[in-house]
């Protein structure tokens, strides 16, 4: 559950960008993504872009790929969001 609360956090941030961008898709969302730990287990990518696509279904990120580069740390940031514009 821990990795549906940041994949939600992340997809809320993606639609947010897309809207003020005037994309009518998101294409790619580039992450970095550190070591974090919540209840007791680590985020793990491929889990992260399993929710990201749950919430992601039947809108304008449906098709979204996620690139999520592991890095050192305790800390994870949106590197950039691609779109297609109107």
């Amino acid at each position: 559950m821990h990795d549906f609360h940041l994949a939600n956090e992340i997809f809320k941030t993606v639609l947010e960008h897309a809207s003020k961008n005037g994309f009518k898709n998101v294409l790619r969302v580039k992450i970095e993504l550190g070591s974090l730990i919540e209840h007791g287990d680590e985020i793990l990518p491929e889990n992260l872009i399993y929710n990201f696509k749950l919430l992601a279904e039947k809108t304008i990120a449906k098709d979204a790929e996620l690139e999520i580069k592991k890095i050192k740390g305790e800390n994870w940031k949106i590197l950039d969001i691609e779109g297609e514009k109107h």
